[in-house]
Protein backbone atom coordinates (compact mmCIF):
# COMPACT_ATOMS: atom_id res chain seq x y z
CA UNK A 1 0.00 0.00 0.00
CA UNK A 2 1.55 3.45 -0.85
CA UNK A 3 1.44 5.72 1.92
CA UNK A 4 0.19 8.92 2.11
CA UNK A 5 2.33 12.15 2.56
CA UNK A 6 1.53 13.79 5.35
CA UNK A 7 2.70 17.14 7.73
CA UNK A 8 2.45 16.49 11.54
CA UNK A 9 1.08 19.22 13.47
CA UNK A 10 1.01 20.05 17.55
CA UNK A 11 -1.69 22.38 18.38
CA UNK A 12 -1.22 23.18 22.22
CA UNK A 13 -3.89 24.59 23.93
CA UNK A 14 -4.36 25.89 27.37
CA UNK A 15 -7.27 23.33 27.66
CA UNK A 16 -6.65 20.48 24.97
CA UNK A 17 -3.75 19.26 23.58
CA UNK A 18 -4.01 17.63 19.67
CA UNK A 19 -1.85 16.39 16.82
CA UNK A 20 -3.28 16.53 13.34
CA UNK A 21 -1.35 14.94 9.96
CA UNK A 22 -2.84 16.78 6.91
CA UNK A 23 -2.26 15.10 3.35
CA UNK A 24 -0.90 17.09 0.87
CA UNK A 25 -4.21 18.80 -0.32
CA UNK A 26 -4.75 20.16 3.18
CA UNK A 27 -7.04 17.14 4.88
CA UNK A 28 -7.08 15.70 8.22
CA UNK A 29 -6.44 12.25 7.66
CA UNK A 30 -5.69 11.85 11.60
CA UNK A 31 -6.30 13.57 14.57
CA UNK A 32 -5.71 12.96 18.35
CA UNK A 33 -6.74 15.05 21.60
CA UNK A 34 -5.97 14.66 25.26
CA UNK A 35 -6.23 16.61 28.32
CA UNK A 36 -3.39 16.69 30.65
CA UNK A 37 -3.47 17.47 34.54
CA UNK A 38 -2.03 20.53 35.62
CA UNK A 39 0.47 20.67 38.56
CA UNK A 40 1.88 23.60 40.46
CA UNK A 41 4.31 26.08 41.06
CA UNK A 42 6.60 27.32 44.04
CA UNK A 43 3.99 29.30 45.42
CA UNK A 44 0.82 26.55 44.68
CA UNK A 45 -0.05 27.83 41.68
CA UNK A 46 -1.55 26.11 39.02
CA UNK A 47 0.59 26.15 35.64
CA UNK A 48 1.29 23.81 32.76
CA UNK A 49 2.97 20.23 33.62
CA UNK A 50 6.14 20.71 30.88
CA UNK A 51 7.08 16.73 31.71
CA UNK A 52 3.63 15.67 30.92
CA UNK A 53 3.64 17.74 27.81
CA UNK A 54 6.93 16.46 26.58
CA UNK A 55 5.88 13.26 27.07
CA UNK A 56 2.14 13.68 25.50
CA UNK A 57 4.54 14.96 22.34
CA UNK A 58 7.37 12.50 22.23
CA UNK A 59 4.93 9.53 22.52
CA UNK A 60 2.95 11.09 19.78
CA UNK A 61 5.89 10.75 17.47
CA UNK A 62 6.85 7.72 17.96
CA UNK A 63 3.53 6.54 17.87
CA UNK A 64 3.13 8.34 14.15
CA UNK A 65 6.63 7.33 13.10
CA UNK A 66 4.81 3.60 13.71
CA UNK A 67 2.04 4.45 11.01
CA UNK A 68 2.66 2.10 8.10
CA UNK A 69 0.26 3.99 6.10
CA UNK A 70 1.74 7.43 6.48
CA UNK A 71 5.09 8.86 5.46
CA UNK A 72 5.80 11.68 7.48
CA UNK A 73 7.38 14.39 5.99
CA UNK A 74 7.23 17.92 8.21
CA UNK A 75 6.22 18.77 11.80
CA UNK A 76 5.31 22.08 13.52
CA UNK A 77 4.32 23.16 16.18
CA UNK A 78 1.57 26.28 17.06
CA UNK A 79 1.24 26.82 21.33
CA UNK A 80 -1.24 29.61 22.93
CA UNK A 81 1.41 32.86 23.80
CA UNK A 82 2.93 34.60 26.59
CA UNK A 83 4.61 31.55 28.14
CA UNK A 84 8.57 30.29 28.90
CA UNK A 85 10.01 27.35 29.35
CA UNK A 86 13.33 28.31 31.31
CA UNK A 87 15.98 25.77 30.33
CA UNK A 88 19.73 25.78 31.66
CA UNK A 89 22.66 24.50 29.84
CA UNK A 90 21.88 20.94 29.51
CA UNK A 91 18.42 21.76 27.52
CA UNK A 92 16.28 20.55 30.69
CA UNK A 93 13.40 22.78 32.50
CA UNK A 94 15.27 24.66 35.72
CA UNK A 95 11.80 26.08 36.43
CA UNK A 96 8.14 25.68 35.64
CA UNK A 97 5.92 26.85 33.14
CA UNK A 98 4.67 29.83 35.14
CA UNK A 99 0.98 30.37 34.31
CA UNK A 100 0.24 33.73 32.32
CA UNK A 101 -2.67 34.20 35.03
CA UNK A 102 -0.52 33.91 37.51
CA UNK A 103 -0.82 37.47 39.60
CA UNK A 104 1.71 40.02 39.25
CA UNK A 105 3.74 41.86 42.45
CA UNK A 106 2.82 45.40 42.13
CA UNK A 107 5.32 46.92 43.72
CA UNK A 108 7.65 44.99 41.15
CA UNK A 109 5.11 46.01 38.53
CA UNK A 110 5.69 49.77 39.56
CA UNK A 111 9.43 49.34 39.80
CA UNK A 112 9.84 48.48 36.00
CA UNK A 113 7.37 51.08 34.81
CA UNK A 114 8.59 53.80 36.32
CA UNK A 115 12.33 53.14 35.32
CA UNK A 116 11.47 52.61 31.69
CA UNK A 117 9.30 55.26 30.70
CA UNK A 118 6.00 55.19 32.62
CA UNK A 119 3.11 52.40 31.30
CA UNK A 120 1.50 54.38 28.74
CA UNK A 121 4.60 54.58 26.62
CA UNK A 122 5.73 50.94 27.01
CA UNK A 123 2.59 49.90 25.88
CA UNK A 124 2.37 51.63 23.20
CA UNK A 125 5.98 51.29 22.01
CA UNK A 126 5.43 47.57 22.37
CA UNK A 127 1.68 47.34 21.39
CA UNK A 128 0.96 45.56 24.40
CA UNK A 129 -1.90 46.75 27.01
CA UNK A 130 0.08 46.34 30.27
CA UNK A 131 -1.20 42.98 31.79
CA UNK A 132 1.48 41.47 34.00
CA UNK A 133 2.48 37.66 33.87
CA UNK A 134 0.46 38.14 30.45
CA UNK A 135 3.10 40.48 29.28
CA UNK A 136 5.93 37.35 29.22
CA UNK A 137 8.68 39.63 29.07
CA UNK A 138 8.06 40.37 32.69
CA UNK A 139 7.93 37.09 33.70
CA UNK A 140 11.53 37.29 33.04
CA UNK A 141 11.96 40.34 34.27
CA UNK A 142 10.49 38.86 37.06
CA UNK A 143 13.03 35.88 37.70
CA UNK A 144 16.36 38.42 37.53
CA UNK A 145 15.33 40.61 40.68
CA UNK A 146 13.24 37.72 42.70
CA UNK A 147 14.87 34.91 42.15
CA UNK A 148 18.62 36.19 40.98
CA UNK A 149 20.35 32.64 41.48
CA UNK A 150 17.50 30.71 39.07
CA UNK A 151 18.11 33.47 36.49
CA UNK A 152 21.95 32.19 36.68
CA UNK A 153 20.62 28.97 36.22
CA UNK A 154 19.06 29.83 32.93
CA UNK A 155 20.63 29.37 29.56
CA UNK A 156 17.85 30.06 27.56
CA UNK A 157 14.39 31.79 27.86
CA UNK A 158 12.10 29.68 24.93
CA UNK A 159 8.73 30.50 24.15
CA UNK A 160 6.50 27.16 24.26
CA UNK A 161 6.60 26.57 20.37
CA UNK A 162 10.00 26.90 20.23
CA UNK A 163 10.82 24.38 23.31
CA UNK A 164 8.45 21.60 21.53
CA UNK A 165 9.94 22.39 18.43
CA UNK A 166 13.89 22.10 20.25
CA UNK A 167 12.40 19.14 21.53
CA UNK A 168 12.92 17.33 18.15
CA UNK A 169 15.81 19.29 16.73
CA UNK A 170 17.70 20.04 19.28
CA UNK A 171 18.48 23.53 18.46
CA UNK A 172 17.14 26.94 20.36
CA UNK A 173 15.68 29.71 18.21
CA UNK A 174 13.12 32.76 19.03
CA UNK A 175 10.48 33.10 16.60
CA UNK A 176 8.61 36.67 15.54
CA UNK A 177 5.03 35.37 16.42
CA UNK A 178 5.67 34.64 20.20
CA UNK A 179 7.81 37.65 20.43
CA UNK A 180 5.34 39.55 18.74
CA UNK A 181 2.36 38.58 21.20
CA UNK A 182 1.75 41.34 23.75
CA UNK A 183 5.03 40.48 25.44
CA UNK A 184 6.65 43.68 26.18
CA UNK A 185 9.82 42.46 24.27
CA UNK A 186 9.79 43.86 21.09
CA UNK A 187 9.90 47.67 19.72
CA UNK A 188 7.29 48.00 16.66
CA UNK A 189 8.57 50.96 15.39
CA UNK A 190 12.54 50.16 15.62
CA UNK A 191 11.81 46.68 14.53
CA UNK A 192 13.94 45.55 17.09
CA UNK A 193 13.57 44.54 21.38
CA UNK A 194 12.80 46.84 23.15
CA UNK A 195 15.95 49.24 24.91
CA UNK A 196 14.48 47.93 28.52
CA UNK A 197 15.05 44.32 27.34
CA UNK A 198 19.25 45.49 26.49
CA UNK A 199 19.52 47.37 29.70
CA UNK A 200 18.39 44.56 31.93
CA UNK A 201 20.45 42.09 29.59
CA UNK A 202 17.46 40.02 28.79
CA UNK A 203 18.79 39.52 25.43
CA UNK A 204 21.52 37.53 26.59
CA UNK A 205 18.55 34.72 27.27
CA UNK A 206 16.82 34.80 24.35
CA UNK A 207 18.46 32.83 21.42
CA UNK A 208 18.58 34.36 17.65
CA UNK A 209 15.18 34.51 16.06
CA UNK A 210 14.68 31.88 13.15
CA UNK A 211 12.44 32.98 10.35
CA UNK A 212 8.42 31.05 11.04
CA UNK A 213 8.42 30.02 7.27
CA UNK A 214 11.85 28.31 7.29
CA UNK A 215 12.44 24.73 8.54
CA UNK A 216 14.90 24.27 11.57
CA UNK A 217 16.05 21.06 10.85
CA UNK A 218 15.39 18.24 8.05
CA UNK A 219 15.94 14.69 9.32
CA UNK A 220 17.57 11.89 6.48
CA UNK A 221 16.54 8.79 6.61
CA UNK A 222 14.01 5.91 6.30
CA UNK A 223 11.84 8.34 8.71
CA UNK A 224 13.17 11.79 7.26
CA UNK A 225 11.07 15.45 7.78
CA UNK A 226 11.57 18.74 7.82
CA UNK A 227 10.71 20.61 11.43
CA UNK A 228 9.45 24.12 11.90
CA UNK A 229 10.60 26.62 15.01
CA UNK A 230 6.92 26.83 16.24
CA UNK A 231 4.70 29.56 15.97
CA UNK A 232 2.00 31.37 18.37
CA UNK A 233 -1.27 30.35 17.68
CA UNK A 234 -3.12 33.50 16.92
CA UNK A 235 -0.92 34.54 14.10
CA UNK A 236 -0.73 30.69 12.80
CA UNK A 237 -4.74 31.03 12.43
CA UNK A 238 -4.60 33.95 10.05
CA UNK A 239 -2.33 32.13 7.67
CA UNK A 240 -5.35 30.08 6.15
CA UNK A 241 -7.36 33.00 5.37
CA UNK A 242 -4.43 35.34 4.00
CA UNK A 243 -3.77 32.66 1.50
CA UNK A 244 -7.44 32.49 0.47
CA UNK A 245 -9.10 35.87 0.71
CA UNK A 246 -7.22 39.47 -0.81
CA UNK A 247 -10.34 41.57 0.01
CA UNK A 248 -9.97 43.43 3.50
CA UNK A 249 -11.74 40.91 6.21
CA UNK A 250 -11.18 40.49 9.86
CA UNK A 251 -10.69 37.10 11.55
CA UNK A 252 -12.51 36.47 15.08
CA UNK A 253 -10.38 33.30 16.38
CA UNK A 254 -12.09 32.47 19.41
CA UNK A 255 -10.87 29.84 22.35
CA UNK A 256 -9.34 30.63 25.87
CA UNK A 257 -9.07 34.36 24.34
CA UNK A 258 -11.08 35.17 21.54
CA UNK A 259 -8.63 37.21 19.15
CA UNK A 260 -10.06 39.94 16.50
CA UNK A 261 -7.33 40.39 14.17
CA UNK A 262 -7.22 42.64 11.01
CA UNK A 263 -4.27 42.25 9.28
CA UNK A 264 -5.63 45.03 6.99
CA UNK A 265 -5.80 47.59 9.33
CA UNK A 266 -2.43 49.89 9.15
CA UNK A 267 -3.52 52.75 11.58
CA UNK A 268 -1.18 53.65 14.37
CA UNK A 269 -2.20 51.67 17.48
CA UNK A 270 -3.32 54.54 20.26
CA UNK A 271 -4.08 55.36 23.90
CA UNK A 272 -7.10 54.32 23.35
CA UNK A 273 -6.55 50.83 22.11
CA UNK A 274 -4.34 50.00 24.83
CA UNK A 275 -7.10 50.92 27.39
CA UNK A 276 -9.82 48.63 25.51
CA UNK A 277 -7.22 45.98 25.20
CA UNK A 278 -5.95 46.51 21.47
CA UNK A 279 -2.57 45.67 20.36
CA UNK A 280 -0.89 44.24 17.80
CA UNK A 281 0.78 40.85 16.83
CA UNK A 282 3.11 39.90 14.37
CA UNK A 283 2.36 37.70 11.37
CA UNK A 284 4.62 34.88 10.31
CA UNK A 285 6.07 37.44 7.92
CA UNK A 286 7.22 39.96 10.72
CA UNK A 287 4.51 42.30 9.65
CA UNK A 288 1.80 43.99 12.18
CA UNK A 289 -1.54 42.95 12.82
CA UNK A 290 -3.97 45.28 14.14
CA UNK A 291 -5.72 42.95 17.15
CA UNK A 292 -8.24 43.55 20.06
CA UNK A 293 -8.30 40.81 22.78
CA UNK A 294 -11.17 38.89 24.86
CA UNK A 295 -11.55 36.57 27.68
CA UNK A 296 -14.61 34.69 26.37
CA UNK A 297 -13.52 31.46 26.34
CA UNK A 298 -12.74 31.58 29.37
CA UNK A 299 -15.88 33.10 30.73
CA UNK A 300 -18.13 30.72 28.38
CA UNK A 301 -16.11 27.61 30.38
CA UNK A 302 -17.03 28.77 34.02
CA UNK A 303 -20.05 29.84 33.44
CA UNK A 304 -21.78 26.89 31.67
CA UNK A 305 -20.07 24.60 34.46
CA UNK A 306 -22.55 27.26 36.64
CA UNK A 307 -25.58 26.72 34.41
CA UNK A 308 -24.97 22.96 34.22
CA UNK A 309 -25.12 22.60 38.04
CA UNK A 310 -28.04 24.60 38.56
CA UNK A 311 -29.96 23.11 35.80
CA UNK A 312 -28.61 19.15 36.94
CA UNK A 313 -27.90 18.40 33.14
CA UNK A 314 -24.19 18.21 31.71
CA UNK A 315 -22.34 20.93 29.97
CA UNK A 316 -22.11 19.55 26.59
CA UNK A 317 -25.85 19.52 26.39
CA UNK A 318 -25.83 23.35 26.57
CA UNK A 319 -23.86 23.72 23.17
CA UNK A 320 -26.33 22.58 21.11
CA UNK A 321 -28.77 24.82 22.29
CA UNK A 322 -29.99 27.03 18.86
CA UNK A 323 -30.63 31.03 18.35
CA UNK A 324 -34.15 31.76 19.71
CA UNK A 325 -34.88 35.06 18.49
CA UNK A 326 -37.88 35.36 21.26
CA UNK A 327 -35.11 34.64 24.14
CA UNK A 328 -32.61 36.85 23.55
CA UNK A 329 -35.38 40.21 23.60
CA UNK A 330 -36.41 38.54 26.95
CA UNK A 331 -32.61 38.71 28.56
CA UNK A 332 -32.00 41.82 26.78
CA UNK A 333 -35.17 43.47 28.61
CA UNK A 334 -33.27 41.97 31.50
CA UNK A 335 -30.47 44.65 30.90
CA UNK A 336 -27.97 41.80 29.63
CA UNK A 337 -26.32 41.82 26.28
CA UNK A 338 -26.86 45.68 25.46
CA UNK A 339 -24.67 46.41 23.03
CA UNK A 340 -23.80 49.99 24.03
CA UNK A 341 -22.24 47.79 26.90
CA UNK A 342 -22.91 45.32 29.30
CA UNK A 343 -24.61 46.66 31.87
CA UNK A 344 -25.53 43.85 33.57
CA UNK A 345 -22.71 41.41 34.01
CA UNK A 346 -23.86 37.57 34.09
CA UNK A 347 -21.56 35.81 36.82
CA UNK A 348 -24.02 38.61 38.84
CA UNK A 349 -26.98 37.15 38.15
CA UNK A 350 -28.87 34.45 39.95
CA UNK A 351 -29.38 31.58 37.96
CA UNK A 352 -33.11 31.28 39.28
CA UNK A 353 -34.21 34.57 37.64
CA UNK A 354 -34.23 32.05 34.69
CA UNK A 355 -37.05 29.95 33.58
CA UNK A 356 -34.31 26.82 32.46
CA UNK A 357 -30.81 26.25 31.08
CA UNK A 358 -32.02 27.32 27.45
CA UNK A 359 -33.05 30.93 28.91
CA UNK A 360 -29.91 31.18 31.32
CA UNK A 361 -27.72 30.04 28.07
CA UNK A 362 -28.77 32.60 25.61
CA UNK A 363 -28.39 35.41 28.12
CA UNK A 364 -24.62 34.27 28.94
CA UNK A 365 -24.16 34.28 24.97
CA UNK A 366 -26.03 37.00 24.69
CA UNK A 367 -23.55 39.03 27.33
CA UNK A 368 -20.25 37.60 24.63
CA UNK A 369 -21.63 38.74 21.85
CA UNK A 370 -21.82 42.04 23.29
CA UNK A 371 -18.59 41.57 24.42
CA UNK A 372 -17.48 40.31 21.54
CA UNK A 373 -18.79 43.44 19.44
CA UNK A 374 -17.12 45.79 21.25
CA UNK A 375 -14.16 44.17 21.32
CA UNK A 376 -14.01 43.54 17.11
CA UNK A 377 -15.22 46.88 16.36
CA UNK A 378 -12.21 48.74 18.10
CA UNK A 379 -10.30 47.57 14.91
CA UNK A 380 -13.11 47.63 12.02
CA UNK A 381 -12.49 49.67 9.88
CA UNK A 382 -15.63 51.08 8.50
CA UNK A 383 -16.93 51.04 4.91
CA UNK A 384 -13.72 49.08 4.18
CA UNK A 385 -13.85 45.57 6.03
CA UNK A 386 -15.85 43.16 3.89
CA UNK A 387 -16.08 40.38 5.59
CA UNK A 388 -16.01 38.55 9.29
CA UNK A 389 -14.31 35.19 10.02
CA UNK A 390 -14.94 33.28 12.75
CA UNK A 391 -13.40 30.26 13.70
CA UNK A 392 -12.63 27.82 16.76
CA UNK A 393 -15.00 26.86 18.84
CA UNK A 394 -17.92 29.84 18.80
CA UNK A 395 -17.84 29.58 15.41
CA UNK A 396 -19.95 26.36 15.87
CA UNK A 397 -22.06 28.35 18.47
CA UNK A 398 -25.82 29.06 16.78
CA UNK A 399 -26.46 31.88 19.10
CA UNK A 400 -23.46 33.91 19.03
CA UNK A 401 -22.85 33.27 15.36
CA UNK A 402 -26.58 34.95 14.91
CA UNK A 403 -25.91 37.73 17.57
CA UNK A 404 -22.79 38.66 16.00
CA UNK A 405 -24.32 38.86 12.79
CA UNK A 406 -26.96 40.96 14.48
CA UNK A 407 -24.21 43.08 15.82
CA UNK A 408 -22.86 44.27 12.28
CA UNK A 409 -25.22 44.49 9.67
CA UNK A 410 -23.24 46.20 7.31
CA UNK A 411 -20.57 43.43 7.09
CA UNK A 412 -20.70 39.64 5.85
CA UNK A 413 -20.53 37.52 8.94
CA UNK A 414 -19.04 34.00 8.49
CA UNK A 415 -18.48 30.66 10.43
CA UNK A 416 -15.25 28.69 9.29
CA UNK A 417 -15.85 24.85 8.98
CA UNK A 418 -12.47 24.82 8.62
CA UNK A 419 -12.06 24.54 12.89
CA UNK A 420 -8.24 24.05 12.70
CA UNK A 421 -7.29 26.84 10.99
CA UNK A 422 -4.19 27.03 14.15
CA UNK A 423 -3.24 23.61 12.92
CA UNK A 424 -3.58 24.41 9.36
CA UNK A 425 -1.67 27.63 9.48
CA UNK A 426 0.94 26.08 10.91
CA UNK A 427 1.15 23.51 8.13
CA UNK A 428 0.86 26.39 5.02
CA UNK A 429 3.95 27.81 7.01
CA UNK A 430 6.59 25.52 6.28
CA UNK A 431 4.47 24.55 2.65
CA UNK A 432 7.48 24.52 0.10
CA UNK A 433 9.46 22.24 2.54
CA UNK A 434 6.94 19.20 2.37
CA UNK A 435 4.50 19.93 -0.44
CA UNK A 436 4.76 19.97 -3.90
CA UNK A 437 1.33 20.87 -4.81
CA UNK A 438 0.31 24.32 -5.05
CA UNK A 439 -0.94 26.31 -2.25
CA UNK A 440 -4.69 25.30 -2.59
CA UNK A 441 -7.45 28.12 -2.70
CA UNK A 442 -10.54 26.02 -1.82
CA UNK A 443 -10.05 24.81 2.28
CA UNK A 444 -12.25 26.95 4.12
CA UNK A 445 -16.09 26.81 3.96
CA UNK A 446 -17.88 29.00 5.25
CA UNK A 447 -21.74 29.44 6.33
CA UNK A 448 -23.11 32.93 5.81
CA UNK A 449 -24.88 34.60 9.02
CA UNK A 450 -27.67 36.49 7.95
CA UNK A 451 -28.54 40.26 10.30
CA UNK A 452 -31.96 39.85 9.02
CA UNK A 453 -34.35 39.17 11.77
CA UNK A 454 -34.71 35.56 12.38
CA UNK A 455 -37.89 34.35 10.84
CA UNK A 456 -40.37 31.89 13.18
CA UNK A 457 -41.64 28.20 11.50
Amino acid sequence: MEKIPVAAIFDIGKTNKKIFLFDEHYNIVYEKSDTLPETVDEDGFPCENINSLREFMMDAITELLHKKQFDLRALNISTYGASFVYIGKNGKPVAPLYNYLKPYPKELEDKFYSHYGGRDLLALETASPCSGSLNSGLQLYRIKHEKPKLFDKINYALHLPQYLSSLITGAYYSDITSIGCHTHLWDFQKKDYHAWVYKEQLDKKLPPIFPSDKIVKSFSGQNGYSVGVGLHDSSAALIPYLSNFNEPFILISTGTWCISLNPFNQTVLTQNDIDNHGLCYLSYKGTPIKASRLFAGYKHEQETKRIAQHFNIKTPELRNIYYDEAIVDKVKRMGIGQSDNTKTAFAGISLSNFLNEREAYHALMAEIAAEQYISTKQIIQEGNTRKIFVDGGFSKNDIFMHLLAKSFPETEVYAASMAQATALGTALSIHPYWNERPLPNDIIDLKFYSALKQEKV
